[in-house]
């Protein structure tokens, strides 16, 4: 398990953790979330030993193999699969050993070294290696070409990819979604809920989180808080803790203020002199509470556009792509204000090709393509911080959009993005990818657009800032259309959702769900001679299956039992959270009840692993089983 005890963390003069005590235990999988800038990488970089705490220290099992997504791509010629084997370094330092054992003839060492080589997994590596790009989003010519010819977000999703080739203990993933697609994000997904090892997950994503993980631990005040069950559940538990949290904190205001008047009326009085000096000393060993601060740093919201018209814009059967490549076709679509749309589709099914026609960045090939007159676009796509002034500053970017208006007009709606005092007149040149969505966001908003067009608008926002966004979407009066792998910002704000798949814009008759589905249903292609071949073995095939079914129906049990049972402990769980979510629990005089939950808290959690182990052995031994089904 991963131990921080009396852990303190800073980085240059700003405290980021101070005097943690946390565990995480193995086989949990657990989200680290916090808001931008508290320390969440920071923390990623000291379980990787990159930093040294400023005191305290982090216990972490010296055999533990330890994976995290690299954050630079060397520009190699090495092609794109051999480059994700390549993070496999013990399997290429076995596979040199047995070239230069071949080259010496040494029998004993080259039969050692493919003994090694099997139990590292090298004859299914490129099988293995494949099926992770091809769940990224790569095609399969693309998996030959050389890392070089890829752009940086490919690269990022090449080095994630590393990631999930190699065997761990413990995988670190920092915001691994930032860069994929709603496509890549499901597969990924269901990658996780497979993975066995000890995860550590950074993300802003509430649906991602909800399907992977199922401890939430919470930076909070320069603390660690760890919430048992996934992110909903983290929400309940966290709202009634800051309910009781406020209500304790007023309790000991009252109770400052009655102290503090006792000490001014009788202070000065020889009488009241002993009493009152007792009260100066229980105030002082008074711990103050921190008051609640569960505003969000955000507000803003979408102005009335100056104009209406409707439709804002009409296509009527046209093409678009690039030069002589059409990458959609007949497309028919009607935009009115009050459309919520929000765009589904694979990698490359040609969604942004479809946006940036909206936007006017690509012309149509042919058809009809009209605008009303009052037309006023707002466009965000991650390619246009690009685009941002780096010697500039927040205020100077919206003075060039409205030169007329006060500077303190523009300081109070910046500050509505987080933009606040000093950082309104900082230079863009520094800023995090987070702040610079944030600007770029800010000056869409301040157009007061009829049409917006979002393309992934929630890359690099942290979850109060996403929060914001959706309050703000709620009420915008002109025409959306979104692309976005954040399923809780497409279910919240999208009416309707349309479906990009093979050149064609199609209503997309179901919701988010059906979609997931209709991903990883696999897409295989049969031609009549084979269906042909097929057919007379289907009553052998069912009776195979059906033999199949019967011989693993003990390790179904198993699993399903286990199932139960893990949902039993975490619901009690769950519930001991909440028991020492109050404060009264930490008096001294409930010091026996505190151990009695305390301890019951630990022989579930014992329980809880135990479990979770029966329940992994017995559907490693299912899933081994079904290949060797799938095999004969």
């Amino acid at each position: 398990m991963i131990q921080f005890s009396d852990l303190s963390l800073m980085r240059g003069s700003k405290t980021l953790l101070q005097e943690v005590n946390a565990v995480v235990y193995p086989g949990h999988k657990a989200g680290l979330i916090g808001a931008n800038g508290c320390g969440k990488s920071s923390l990623f970089a000291l379980i990787r030993g990159e930093l040294q705490p400023e005191q305290g220290n982090i216990a972490i099992p010296k055999n533990w193999q330890i994976v995290s997504v690299a954050q630079e791509t060397p520009a190699v010629e090495r092609s794109a699969l051999d480059y994700v084997i390549d993070g496999d370094k013990r399997f290429r330092q076995l596979q040199q050993a047995l070239s230069e054992a071949e080259q010496q003839h040494d029998g004993v060492r080259i039969a050692a070294l493919h003994g090694q080589l099997e139990q590292a997994g090298a004859y299914d590596i490129d099988a293995r290696a494949a099926t992770i790009l091809a769940g990224l989003g790569f095609a399969n010519d693309s998996m030959n070409r050389p890392v070089t010819a890829f752009s940086g977000g490919w690269r990022m999703r090449l080095n994630l990819a590393q990631a999930l080739l190699c065997y761990s203990d413990l995988l670190l993933l920092d915001e691994p979604t930032n860069h994929l697609d709603l496509d890549a994000v499901i597969w990924l997904e269901k990658w996780l809920q497979r993975y066995t090892g000890t995860l550590l997950l950074i993300s802003h994503d509430k649906s991602f989180l909800d399907s992977t993980i199922n401890e939430i631990i919470s930076v909070e005040q320069q603390k660690l808080l760890s919430y048992s069950g996934n992110y909903d559940a983290y929400e309940r538990q966290r709202a009634e803790r800051l309910r009781l949290q406020s209500l304790q904190f007023q309790k000991q205001q009252d109770q400052i203020a009655h102290l503090e008047s006792f000490i001014t009326r009788f202070g000065a009085k020889a009488s009241k002199a002993k009493q009152a000096q007792s009260r100066v000393k229980q105030l002082a060993r008074m711990e103050t509470l921190l008051p609640v601060l569960a505003a969000s740093p955000f507000s803003f919201e979408f102005l009335p556009p100056p104009k209406l018209p409707n439709p804002l814009v009409k296509i009527d059967n046209v093409q678009v792509g690039y030069a002589d490549v059409v990458v959609l076709q007949k497309l028919q679509l009607n935009l009115v204000p009050g459309s919520r749309i929000g765009l589904l589709g694979k990698n490359g099914a040609g969604k942004s090709t479809l946006i940036k026609l909206l936007a006017g960045e690509k012309k149509p090939l042919q058809g009809v393509y009209e605008t009303s007159a009052g037309l006023r676009i707002g466009y965000f796509a991650q390619h246009q911080l690009e685009f941002l002034r780096a010697d500039d500053s927040p205020l100077a970017h919206l003075q060039r959009l409205d030169p007329q208006a006060t500077e303190q007009h523009l300081r109070d709606f910046l500050g509505g993005f987080g933009f606040r005092g000093d950082d309104a007149l900082a230079k863009v040149a520094p800023m995090s990818g987070g702040e610079k969505a944030r600007l770029v966001l800010a000056l869409t908003v301040y157009q007061r657009p009829n049409l917006l067009l979002l393309d992934e608008p929630t890359n690099h926002l942290d979850l109060d800032m996403r929060q914001a966004l959706n309050m703000a979407l709620q009420s915008f009066e002109g025409a959306m259309v979104l692309v976005s792998h954040d399923r809780f910002l497409l279910a919240s704000v999208c009416d309707d959702f349309y479906l990009v798949d093979n050149g064609q814009v199609q209503p997309f008759d179901g919701d988010l769900d059906d979609y997931k589905a209709w991903i990883l249903k696999p897409s295989v292609t049969v031609s009549q001679e084979t269906m042909s071949s097929v057919k007379p073995e289907r009553k052998n095939t069912k009776r195979l299956e059906a033999e199949f079914r019967q011989a693993t129906q003990g390790l179904r049990k198993t699993i399903s039992q286990a199932e139960k049972d893990m949902a039993d402990l975490h619901g009690k769980l769950e519930k001991i959270e909440e028991q020492l979510s109050h404060s009264d629990i930490y008096s001294a005089q409930n010091k026996d009840q505190l151990k009695q939950i305390l301890a019951k808290q630990l022989v579930l959690k014992q329980s809880l692993q135990e479990v979770e182990l029966s329940w992994l052995d017995a559907q490693e031994q299912l899933e081994a089983q079904q290949l060797q089904f799938s095999a004969q």
